[in-house]
């Protein structure tokens, strides 16, 4: 068992190794023991490492940092290292355990009750280490250990202590919810394999834009609130703890003397059962977010570069808006009535794509406060900043209080899934808790700052026996009188399976009194578009593994009755829960369709069809667009295609101009619109003449709305991780970063 570090065949340090354990981030593990008896676990970083410029000074830092961590639950606790050595070394102690690899492997996918185990210990391991400033790096079926207590997994890993780049919080969570996913999928990137009380917060973890994945805290709250029945006895099942137990056997059963008889092939070659660690095999970050951002057209490079075609021409003698009015739409081809014509014109003189570029934007206003905001809301006078402590309001000239705050608070804020805030007619909405109510819907005079009413939202339905329905918020919308909450309901039976299919909700409030109306539930309810006009909403459904997602009306004026519907072929990406992937301008429903590639206008009363366009790739991949949106007269819808932003006349589909970007983004691909990007949420929105737009290299653009070309760019070295937080109202921009507010007017130079 020779070893490049080791002072002799079986020692490196102080410790006599026993048998190799595997490979974590192409570092050797080891299990060894001290001269007194003791089992500690060795990992010996690889050469190429080692010989980093800084690494051993890093290194060092980090090992320090992560000593008073020993005795935090989940955590193994490092005991000894060397930074010095010829190659460095890290002794954590000891766990008698399974890899979770290996388990799976040679098991199959844990239960739903072990998963959240696994889920809870790993985000409160990864909290601890995050409130004290270390990123851990590493996490993976390999370095997670099953113990008969719950998952383990070391206080420092070497890739998260030494990385450059460093790592950030937010890649710990890709790791944990990749982690998750592979327990419970066996290997593959299919988030439907993860159960429904998981569903939600662990496919939060692998969103593709790191503001939108939860931090650790956030998700074992998120896990205590749902206050499921704890387990009795064994959180794992027999035939694994089984071999646990004889892990735990073979490795008390090593030679304690670092003297021991025998040459080093005669060394036991392996005392814990064999993780299989392959480098093909598992769920990379890198894979699983381009998996779920949607392929092609997310990986940039040529797939961004996207022509735009007009479909075939109508039909002789065929109606010019397809169906008739009340006609119910066919759906032969994956799209509302395939057959209809497409107003589309061709590709023929269409206008060539501008490249962005544009000057720093130059602040109106900074401020800075004692607590970093977690959603915010704006109109053309005030800004409602919500923080995990309170809630002000800011006036949008000077950045000075405009009334009193307030104590609601959302401490989960704004992300793909969720958008807590809404204003209309001249009322600000929050979803949010206080120091004495939790789950509340409130509504803020937004011309006097006052509480208009505040409504208590049941985080739970009626059940019986061990039967419940939990409310999940996702988001709220307001349109005329009426205030809607949409979320995801889980029922929670015990009886959770990998193929249930997600359950929606709508609840609708009266806008002047926060009075409860009406709800609907069912899996037909994925997310919802609540337009700021009409009584019609269009619901998107979940799509179970190879089906087809569904596009219907809600009749708002009926409580919630379903109207049209159409079939929405090979477009599982479009329908996750949270934000629309939808918008509403000029009358008209406007939604992605056919394989994702396709922009479809439909009439919100019937479903008829107005026009339909195809966006194709240049180089024949596949293409999927974004959540469109609209500009504030409606006339104007956007999109983004990857590295191209597109506006299109609301009315009949026309191309006005073809904003593209440059450069790379955030994770080293081609920059693309965030818009794209996300699977909802608002990435993008607009002034009168503005639209505002971030990307993956995490730039805000201002884009004159007429010409596409860039008035500014908004650019923060010092911003989180995560990114920056952001909304307009009126001509004005507002970021949030770290504890600063920032303005910005549209026409900023």
């Amino acid at each position: 068992m020779k070893h490049p570090g080791a002072d002799d065949a079986r020692r490196i340090g102080s410790y006599t190794l026993l048998g190799r354990q595997g490979t974590v981030g192409g570092n050797d593990v080891f299990t060894a023991r001290t001269d007194a008896g003791r089992l500690v676990t060795v990992t010996v970083v690889r050469s190429e490492l080692a010989a980093g410029p800084g690494f051993r000074d890093r290194f060092s830092a980090a090992v320090e940092a992560v000593r008073t961590l020993s005795g935090a639950a989940f955590l193994a606790p490092v005991v000894d290292a060397d930074p010095d050595a010829p190659l460095p070394w890290l002794a954590t102690g000891f766990t008698a355990g399974l890899p979770l690899r290996h388990a799976v492997d040679r098991h199959g996918p844990l239960s739903e009750p072990a998963l959240r185990v696994l889920a809870d210990g790993l985000g409160r391991a990864l909290a601890v280490l995050h409130a004290a400033g270390t990123v851990h790096g590493e996490v993976s079926p390999d370095s997670v250990l099953l113990t008969m207590d719950g998952p383990r997994v070391s206080a420092l890993g070497i890739a998260g202590a030494t990385g450059s780049p460093a790592p950030a919080p937010t890649d710990d969570m890709v790791d944990l919810g990749s982690t998750v996913l592979f327990a419970a999928s066996g290997g593959e990137p299919d988030t439907g394999a993860l159960p429904v009380s998981l569903r939600e917060v662990i496919g939060g973890c692998l969103y593709p834009d790191p503001a939108d994945r939860p931090t650790a805290q956030q998700l074992v709250d998120y896990l205590r609130r749902q206050n499921l029945p704890s387990l009795e006895g064994s959180w794992l099942p027999p035939t694994v703890t089984a071999d646990m137990a004889a892990a735990a056997a073979a490795a008390g059963s090593a030679p304690a003397q670092s003297g021991a008889q025998g040459t080093q092939d005669s060394a036991p070659d392996l005392l814990l059962p064999p993780p299989v660690i392959a480098a093909d095999r598992g769920v990379s970050r890198r894979k699983l977010l381009i998996g779920l951002a949607g392929g092609a057209a997310v990986l940039g490079g040529s797939a961004a570069a996207v022509a735009f075609s007009g479909d075939s021409p109508p039909a002789a003698g065929g109606p010019a808006g397809g169906p008739g009015a009340g006609a119910r739409p066919a759906t032969p081809s994956g799209g509302p009535s395939s057959s209809a014509p497409s107003a589309s014109p061709s590709s023929t003189n269409e206008p060539e794509a501008i490249l962005l570029s544009g000057p720093d934007a130059v602040t109106a206003w900074s401020r800075t406060g004692k607590h970093a905001p977690t959603c915010l809301e704006a109109t053309d006078k005030v800004v409602m900043v919500v923080t995990n402590t309170g809630t002000s309001f800011l006036d949008t000239a000077t950045g000075k209080a405009a009334f009193s705050g307030f104590d609601t608070t959302n401490d989960h804020g704004t992300n793909s899934f969720k958008y807590p805030t809404a204003y209309a007619d001249g009322v600000f909405y929050l979803l949010c808790d206080t120091p004495k109510a939790t789950n509340l819907l409130a509504a803020f005079d937004a011309v006097s700052g006052k509480l208009k009413w505040a409504t208590k939202m049941a985080a739970s339905g009626p059940g019986g026996g061990t039967h419940t329905a939990l409310y999940t918020s996702g988001y709220v919308a307001a349109a005329g009188s009426t205030v809607y909450v949409c979320g995801t309901l889980l029922v929670l039976d015990g009886k959770f399976s990998a193929k249930d299919p997600t359950i929606g909700y709508i609840r609708a409030f009266d806008a002047a009194t926060g009075k409860g109306l009406w709800r609907v539930t069912g899996t037909d309810i994925n997310n919802v578009l609540v337009p700021p006009t009409g009584t019609h909403l269009l619901a998107t459904s979940a799509v179970p593994s190879g089906k087809s997602g569904r596009v219907q009306m809600v009749d708002a004026g009926r409580k919630g009755a379903r109207g049209w519907k159409v079939s929405v072929q090979d477009n599982g990406f479009y329908f996750n829960p949270g934000w629309p992937m939808t918008c509403h301008a000029a009358g008209m429903f406007l939604f992605a369709g056919g394989a994702g590639d396709t922009l479809f206008a439909v009439d919100p009363a019937t479903g008829s069809e107005k026009w339909h366009r195809l966006f194709q790739s240049k180089s024949g991949d596949r293409v999927r667009i974004g959540a469109p949106f609209p500009s504030l007269d409606g006339a104007t819808v956007y999109v983004g295609v990857g590295s191209d932003l597109v506006a299109l006349d609301t009315a009949d589909g026309t191309l006005r101009w073809v904003a593209r970007l440059e450069g790379a983004g955030d994770m080293g691909m081609s920059n693309l619109f965030n818009a794209s990007l996300r699977m909802g949420g608002r990435s993008a929105r607009c002034s009168a003449d503005t639209v505002f737009a971030t990307d993956s290299a995490k730039t805000l653009w201002a884009i004159d709305a007429a010409t596409g070309r860039a008035r500014w760019r908004y650019r923060d070295p010092g911003q989180p991780d995560a990114g920056f937080r952001w909304t307009v109202g009126g001509d004005r921009v507002f970021v949030a970063s770290h504890l600063t507010m920032t303005a910005i007017a549209a026409h900023a130079r």
